[in-house]
């Protein structure tokens, strides 16, 4: 069964997508809510916008969702929220994940884009249990249930949505400052900037001046940022190494990859792992 509401965008103009017209949406959506849910599917899709708001939570593994100038990193045991006629681009990995589909009606001040959530733990719970009443699935005869549960639910995204964890990269319409950036993501662990340069066919003058112009900040604190939403998702695969991870990612030490990575986390990169860890283990 495919996304609630999903309307492709058939063109791109000065580099903005633009959302083609569409019908309502499936006829067998007929709750104001439900629950959708994906096990360990590869989706890279076009650009596409849904007509309902749509929370979504990486139960293990990692998402990136691009839209407008960010490309959003969802990791393990965090949701994003996108507010309904947003549009986007979601890149998925074999990860497990699960989102709730809500009515536009349903949520009073959405937001318009995109945000990773800075959620309690109780919003794994809440999405599990959602699942009993999937999105395309005629009421049932708890509906009154599904009804008060899903009305609670769009009460705390509400909150949710003001509490934004700063999980996301600069993106470009540049076509240069796009391939720097594709050829930094690739190559993190040991990423040169002279050498990126000649890939890219930009001196080191034009990269200095042409990508702080174009992702607001310098291409430094690009790799920087890049390096730890990567070791982020890494440390969220089954028996995760920490040292390994630190290497994967660019660092030389152990001490200072835990210091960076506490800064954009919270916390260790242990104790973000332990977390991880004892949430899988908790789940059904």
């Amino acid at each position: 069964m495919p996304p609630p509401g999903e309307v492709a965008i058939v063109e791109m103009r000065d580099g903005e997508p633009r959302i083609s017209p569409s019908d309502p949406g499936p006829a067998a959506v007929r709750r104001r809510a439900g629950a959708y849910h994906t096990v360990e599917v590869e989706v890279d899709t076009l650009w596409h916008a849904h007509e309902m708001h749509q929370l979504l939570y990486a139960f293990d593994g990692s998402v990136e969702v691009e839209s407008g100038e960010r490309l959003y990193f969802l990791p393990a045991q965090q949701a994003a929220w996108i507010p309904a006629g947003v549009a986007h681009v979601t890149r998925i990995r074999r990860v497990r994940s699960g989102a709730v589909f809500f009515e536009p009606s349903t949520v009073a001040e959405p937001g318009d884009r995109v945000r990773i959530l800075a959620t309690a733990p109780v919003i794994r719970e809440m999405i599990q249990y959602a699942e009993r009443w999937p999105i395309g699935a005629p009421p049932g005869p708890d509906e009154a249930l599904a009804e008060r549960f899903f009305e609670t639910l769009a009460g705390l995204c509400r909150d949710w949505i003001g509490a934004e964890a700063a999980l996301c990269l600069p993106t470009s319409r540049d076509p240069l400052i796009r391939k720097v950036m594709a050829l930094t993501q690739a190559d993190l662990a040991t990423a040169d900037l002279a050498r990126i340069c000649r890939a890219a066919g930009l001196s080191e003058r034009s990269l200095r001046r042409r990508f702080p112009a174009q992702a607001g900040m310098t291409w430094r604190r690009y790799l920087h940022r890049s390096r730890l939403l990567r070791a982020m998702a890494l440390l969220s695969e089954p028996r995760a190494d920490l040292a390994g991870v630190a290497e994967a990612v660019g660092f030389a030490s152990l001490s200072a990859f835990a210091k960076a990575f506490r800064e954009i986390s919270g916390e260790s990169p242990g104790a973000y792992r332990r977390r991880l860890n004892a949430a899988e283990a908790e789940s059904p």
